[in-house]
C-alpha cells in the first residue's frame, strides 16, 4: 500500500469521530486505531508471557447445575476503566511488585496498571487522586474496552 494513502487514511481517522479503521487492498491489510484521550506511556515488550490453558478430559462428569449468584452492590467510588482490550497486567514483569494494591494512595496521573495490547505494554494511569478501595480485575486476565479495573475512593 502506498505510503501517501497511508497518510490519508491516519488523517482521516484522527479528523473523525472513528475509534478503528481497517482496510484490506488485494494482499495488504492496516488497521488504524486512534489512540483514547487518556495519556499512556508505550514501551516494547522484551519477554514474552505464555499463557497457560487447562483443558478438561473429554470423559469429564457434567457440571453441576448452576446456583443462584447474588448481585454484589455496585461499588462506590470512581471507577478506572480499560481505554482497550488487551491482557491486565499489575506490574512491569512477573518479580515485580504490584503497582498498587487495596489501601494504596494514588495520585493523580500514577501509573495503577499495565494493558498489554499487540505486543506492546501501555502504562495506565489514575485520571483521579485517592485511595484505592477495590481491584476488579486479576493479573493476566484479558480485558476489553470500558471494563472497570479499579475503584479509587
Amino acid at each position: 500500500m502506498d505510503l501517501r494513502k497511508l497518510k490519508t487514511l491516519i488523517d482521516l481517522v484522527a479528523e473523525s469521530d472513528i475509534a478503528e479503521l481497517e482496510v484490506t487492498e488485494g494482499e495488504s491489510k492496516v488497521r488504524i486505531v486512534k489512540s483514547s484521550a487518556m495519556p499512556q506511556n508505550q514501551m516494547i515488550m522484551m519477554q514474552p508471557q505464555g499463557m497457560q490453558q487447562h483443558y478438561a478430559p473429554s470423559h469429564a462428569p457434567a457440571a453441576p447445575a448452576p446456583v443462584a449468584v447474588v448481585a454484589e452492590p455496585e461499588p462506590t467510588g470512581h471507577i478506572v476503566k480499560s481505554p482497550m482490550v488487551g491482557t491486565f497486567y499489575r506490574s512491569s514483569s512477573p518479580g515485580s511488585p504490584a503497582y498498587v494494591e487495596v489501601g494504596s494512595s494514588v495520585k493523580e496521573g500514577e501509573t495503577v496498571c499495565i494493558i498489554e495490547a499487540m505486543k506492546l505494554l501501555n502504562e495506565i494511569d489514575s485520571d483521579i487522586a485517592g485511595i484505592v478501595t477495590k481491584i476488579l480485575v486479576e493479573n493476566g486476565q484479558p480485558v476489553e474496552f470500558g471494563q472497570p479495573l479499579f475503584v479509587i475512593g
